[in-house]
């Protein structure tokens, strides 16, 4: 009992911080130019969500449902389950959160309806475009150049949290079904970055905490 309580997470880590952050530079370059497609999509997702035209449920279905498709074969299938056993099964998640999107999103146009209060809106907002417009830089700012950038519908991470503020306005039937695989993956990338001893470590936890808070109170009004 004396020996485990010796270890941390940074003792539980299979890979180094420079063979993780050198994943996104591969991510990127195997999915070039897919980025000069993905920015303007998730663009026009901001635009859905701020004006909120009669078609945003089903578009904002589609383009999650493939962000999260994509991040599945070409980060988790692709890359990084190379340096972690557990890829694959990220991998299947986050093909199954595609699969619940396009079941609850476009056959059942469950997304973007019937928004709660001003203020769900002003934080799903926020949150989607921090995801999409911001975190991009964190990488950047920490040092690891801009070949190692973090983008929507390409890594894990801005796609889940711009997943979060989404779905923070889909319906008065909270979509709880879909919020298990986005918060599993914040506390998995939470976990990984903390043990790197990553400064953005906190980020991806608080995103889905801020979520599943402003939608319990809201579901208690």
């Amino acid at each position: 009992m004396t020996v485990w309580s010796t270890y941390g997470l940074s003792d539980l880590l299979l890979f180094s911080p420079q063979t993780y952050y050198r994943l996104f530079e591969l991510a990127n370059r195997d999915a070039w130019p897919l980025q000069a497609f993905m920015l303007p999509m998730g663009l026009a997702l901001l635009f859905v969500l701020v004006r909120r035209p009669a078609w945003q449920g089903r578009f904002a279905a589609a383009v999650l449902a493939a962000s999260w498709l994509w991040v599945a074969w070409g980060y988790h299938w692709r890359r990084y389950a190379a340096i972690n056993w557990a890829a694959p099964w990220f991998a299947a998640g986050f093909a199954l959160e595609a699969l619940f999107l396009i079941w609850a999103g476009i056959f059942r146009n469950r997304l973007l309806r019937e928004p709660i209060s001003p203020a769900l809106c002003r934080t799903s907002v926020v949150l989607y475009g921090f995801a999409l417009l911001l975190y991009p830089f964190v990488n950047p700012l920490l040092g690891h150049g801009w070949a190692q950038v973090e983008l929507f519908g390409i890594a894990p991470d801005p796609t889940v949290m711009a997943t979060l503020g989404i779905l923070l306005t889909s319906n008065r039937k909270r979509p709880w079904i879909l919020m298990i695989i986005p918060v599993f993956w914040c506390a998995v990338s939470g976990a990984t970055l903390w043990a790197m001893a990553a400064p953005n470590a906190l980020i991806p936890p608080f995103a889905a905490i801020l979520t599943v808070l402003f939608l319990t109170v809201s579901g208690k009004r």
